[in-house]
C-alpha cells in the first residue's frame, strides 16, 4: 500500500499540481480547507504526511496543524506559505511541523525529496509501512531498495512473484545496479530465508581456485592441499541460496561441472569420487550480454539456459532517475551517520544537478558522490560547491552515445522546431512537436530529453502513455 498524503490549499491549481505529481509514489486526498483536512484526518488512521498551506480563509494553517496533530501525533507535516516569515516557521514547528517550504514551488524535486523524507520519518515513527502482499513500494526483503519509479517497481514484483518458488534466477545489468541486493531480497523472501546465503564473486578468484573454492576438494588433491580437505561453497550453500556474481567470468570448463551439478542435485570435490547431495537455490547475476557470449562460443549454451529461467534486470541510474532525490536523501542520512557529520539536506541547484547527470557509475557512484560531498561538506546542506569535479567537469568520454549535444540548450532545442516545422494548429500539437524534438535531440534519452524541456521525467513519461492511448 502506498503511504497516504494529505494537501491542504485553499488554491484548487495547487492542490491538483502536487496531486499529480505525488500519486504515482503516494496514495494522495486533498482539501480546500481546514474543516475538510479535519474531516480526512479522522477518517483516516494511516495518514502519513499533511502538506497545508498557512493563509487559508477561515481557520490557518497553524491552528489546523495543532489540532491535526492532537489526533494523529504521528503523522508528519510540511507547511507551505508564501510568507515565509521566521515568526511562522517557528510558530509551525512548535506546533509539530516537521518541515517549511516557502510557495510558490519552483522546483517539485527538491520538494518531493522533503516529502519522502517526512514520509519516511513518520513510518518509522508509526512503525508501520507499505506491507508485502501490496506490492507497490520496498517492504520486508526489500527494505535495502530505495525507489518507487516504474523501473523499480517492476524489480519488486519480480522480487515477490518469484521469491517464494525454487526456480533458478539471473540477474542482469550494468555494474552499481544493485544486483546483489535483489539476490539477497530473493533469498530473504523465499522458504530458505533460514538457511545461508553464500555469495561467491567469480570475477575475484583465478580459474585454478574458482574450482576448488565451488565445489571443495578432498583431502591430498593436490600439492598444498589440506589433509582434511574443504567444504566448497555449493556444499556450504545446502538448504539455502548460492549466489553466483558475474557468473560470466567463469571459464568453460568450470562450466560443465556447474552444469553437472544443477541438473545431478549433486557435486563431487575436486579429487574425490563420491557424489554428494546438495539442495540450494542457484542465483546468478552478470553485466555482460551471455546470450552474445554463446553465439560467440564464451559461454556454454545448455548452462545459458539452464540459467535463464526467471530474467530479473536491474536498470541504469538513468533509466529512473526521478529516484534520485530519494536516494539522495537516504544516502546522506547514512553517511552523516556513518562518519558522525550534521549533514541534513541539499539545496535545490546542487539536487538539480545530481539529476541532469548520466551516471555511468550508477547507485553506487552516486552513494559514493554523496558520501563525499557529506565528508567534505562545510555546512549543514549540501550545496554546488560540495559536489565533486567527476560531477560538474565530467569527462567527455563518459556515456557519449547517451547524452544530449552539448550546444542544444533548451531554447535552441525549440527554435529549431519552430523553425523546421509547419504552424502547429494547437497548443497539444506544439507540445508533442516540441517533446519528439528533445527526444530527438537527446537520442530518445528520455532524463535528458525531460531537463532539456524543463519538466519531470515523471511528467514526459505521463504525456508519452496519453499520446500511446490516444494517437
Amino acid at each position: 500500500m502506498k503511504p497516504k498524503i494529505l494537501i491542504v490549499d485553499d488554491e484548487k491549481p495547487l492542490r491538483d499540481t502536487l496531486a499529480r505529481w505525488f500519486r504515482p509514489s503516494y496514495d494522495c486526498l486533498t482539501a480546500p480547507d481546514a474543516e475538510e483536512a479535519m474531516k480526512a484526518v479522522a477518517a483516516n488512521d494511516d495518514l502519513a504526511l499533511m502538506i497545508t498551506d498557512v493563509r487559508m480563509p477561515g481557520e490557518d494553517g497553524v491552528s489546523l496543524l495543532r489540532k491535526a496533530k492532537a489526533v494523529r501525533p504521528d503523522m508528519a507535516a510540511i507547511v507551505l506559505t508564501a510568507y515565509g516569515t521566521v515568526d511562522l516557521a517557528v510558530d509551525a514547528m512548535r506546533e509539530g511541523a516537521d518541515d517549511f517550504f516557502q510557495k510558490p514551488i519552483t522546483d517539485l524535486p527538491a520538494f518531493e525529496l522533503r516529502v519522502a523524507k517526512a514520509v519516511r520519518n513518520a513510518s518509522l515513527a508509526i512503525g508501520d509501512g507499505a506491507t508485502e502482499a501490496d506490492g507497490e513500494a520496498p517492504s520486508a526483503g526489500l527494505a535495502e531498495f530505495t525507489g518507487e519509479s516504474p523501473a523499480m517497481e517492476k524489480v519488486y514484483r519480480l522480487i515477490r512473484k518469484v521469491a517464494p518458488t525454487d526456480a533458478t534466477v539471473i540477474i542482469e545489468g550494468p555494474s552499481g545496479t544493485g544486483k546483489e541486493l535483489v539476490a539477497r531480497a530473493l533469498h530473504s523472501l523465499s522458504k530458505r530465508a533460514d538457511g545461508p546465503f553464500i555469495a561467491v564473486e567469480c570475477s575475484a578468484l583465478a580459474k585454478d581456485l574458482l574450482e576448488s573454492e565451488l565445489f571443495g576438494y578432498a583431502p591430498g588433491a593436490f600439492t598444498g592441499a589440506s589433509a582434511q580437505g574443504r567444504v566448497g561453497h555449493v556444499e556450504s550453500a545446502n538448504g539455502g541460496t548460492l549466489f553466483l556474481d558475474e557468473i560470466g567470468e567463469i571459464d568453460l570448463a568450470t562450466q560443465v561441472k556447474l552444469l553437472r551439478v544443477l541438473e545431478s542435485r549433486t557435486v563431487k570435490r575436486v579429487g574425490g569420487s563420491d557424489d554428494i547431495p546438495v539442495d540450494f537455490r542457484l542465483v546468478a547475476a552478470t553485466n555482460r550480454n551471455l546470450a552474445q557470449m554463446v553465439a560467440e562460443g564464451k559461454f556454454r549454451e545448455d548452462l545459458y539456459y539452464r540459467l535463464n529461467v526467471i530474467d530479473i534486470r536491474t536498470p541504469a541510474l538513468r533509466d529512473h532517475a526521478e529516484d534520485i532525490p530519494l536516494l539522495v536523501d537516504r544516502f546522506i542520512g547514512e553517511s552523516s551517520k556513518k562518519n558522525g557529520v550534521g549533514v541534513s539536506g541539499i539545496t535545490p541547484e546542487a539536487l538539480h544537478a545530481l539529476l541532469t547527470y548520466s551516471w555511468p557509475g550508477n547507485v553506487r557512484q552516486l552513494r559514493n558522490v554523496i558520501e563525499k560531498m557529506v565528508v567534505l561538506a562545510s555546512g549543514h546542506e549540501l550545496t554546488v560547491d560540495d559536489l565533486p569535479a567527476e560531477i560538474t567537469s565530467p569527462p567527455k568520454t563518459i556515456a557519449a552515445a547517451d547524452a544530449a549535444p552539448a550546444a542544444v540548450q533548451p531554447a535552441a532545442a525549440l527554435a529549431d522546431v519552430a523553425a523546421t516545422t509547419a504552424p502547429p494548429c494547437s497548443l497539444a500539437d506544439t507540445e508533442r512537436q516540441q517533446i519528439r524534438a528533445a527526444l530527438d535531440a537527446c537520442r530518445g534519452n528520455k532524463t535528458r530529453a525531460a531537463d532539456m524541456l524543463g519538466i519531470s521525467r515523471r511528467t514526459l513519461h505521463r504525456k508519452l502513455k496519453e499520446w500511446s492511448d490516444n494517437p
